[in-house]
């Protein structure tokens, strides 16, 4: 990528912005110098994470808030982080069907990412896609997520404010927001709360809310919503402004940059490591031929020397 691709991308080229989205996710080197070079001119989109259990309807409500926002006149990316389709690796498309209504429009940007297995629901390459369309002059950056549970903690390194969508009749949303959701939610939307339940659920949150307190003192907001009319998704942005501006976003910054820089050191290292057959080592060691700590010395050795 040369220098004029990155002036193109600052300009918010879509086919340079295309281009540079392709390079990265399927992490070719040329999209490092890139990011090095647009990284000076990041910063300044807002980006919110949507997650939540499958079926919460969460691709409906980043439909809704894409709508709100070019309302408003804003650039728009939207990060769609699908489960790894089984035949071609890449991503199922579901998202971006469902947001058709935006495709045709300049000032949105949407694209499907594959998880490629990773279990946090964010495929490695989702931070590195938000700045790229950060730098591109998006001033909002949507990242929905696959919704797999506990797991989606991954998303709270990453976004400025994490919504988590929940709707009623599920136990097992409950059984997340226990599991640890509860930690990384700036704001709980209840969706189809037009549905039986819909006061139950924010009972129970609220009961979960008043058992232990956040460092930073904020209570998340619970919004009501039934995404499919409409309903509830001013309300939700409003509530995602209100936790940036009050300095949520930018206390987190140095926490999450200091968790993001361990998980990109930790795929740099695996990185030199794609000719080591894990299986052949865990053989060795399951039968007791060699140890864990001199094979892993064995493997440090190779890119000290």
């Amino acid at each position: 990528m040369s220098g004029s691709q990155t002036e193109k991308i600052l300009a918010g080229d879509l086919r340079a912005l295309a281009r540079a989205a392709t390079a990265i996710e399927n992490r070719k080197p040329e999209a490092d110098s890139l990011l090095k070079e647009l990284f000076p001119h990041t910063g300044k989109a807002l980006i919110i994470g949507i997650t939540g259990s499958p079926g919460a309807g969460k691709s409906t409500i980043v439909n809704c808030l894409v709508h709100q926002l070019r309302g408003e006149n804003k650039q728009v990316g939207v990060i769609a982080v699908d489960p790894t389709s089984p035949y071609t690796g890449g991503a199922i498309l579901g998202d971006r069907i469902r947001m058709l209504n935006h495709h045709a429009d300049p000032g949105v940007f949407i694209r499907s990412m594959a998880t490629r297995g990773w279990l946090g629901g964010l495929a490695s390459a989702t931070t590195d896609m938000a700045l790229l369309l950060d730098a591109a002059g998006k001033e909002a950056v949507i990242v929905e997520t696959v919704g797999v549970g506990q797991d989606e903690v991954e998303i709270a390194k990453l976004a400025d404010a994490t919504v988590v969508v929940l709707v009623p009749g599920m136990g097992d949303d409950v059984q997340a927001i226990k599991a640890g959701i509860m930690e990384i939610a700036d704001v709980f939307v209840i969706n189809k709360s037009d549905q039986p339940g819909a006061d139950r659920l924010e009972r129970e949150i609220k009961a979960i809310q008043s058992l232990s307190t956040r460092k930073d003192g904020w209570v998340p907001p619970i919004v009501r919503a039934v995404a499919t009319d409409g309903q509830g998704i001013a309300e939700t942005l409003t509530a995602v402004r209100s936790f940036v501006e009050r300095g949520g976003a930018k206390d987190r910054a140095v926490s999450n940059w200091s968790l993001r820089l361990r998980e990109m050191l930790r795929e740099r290292l695996l990185e030199k490591f794609v000719d080591v057959d894990f299986q052949v080592a865990a053989q060795e060691i399951a039968a007791r031929r060699s140890d864990p700590y001199t094979i892993i010395d064995g493997w440090l050795k190779r890119i000290s020397n």
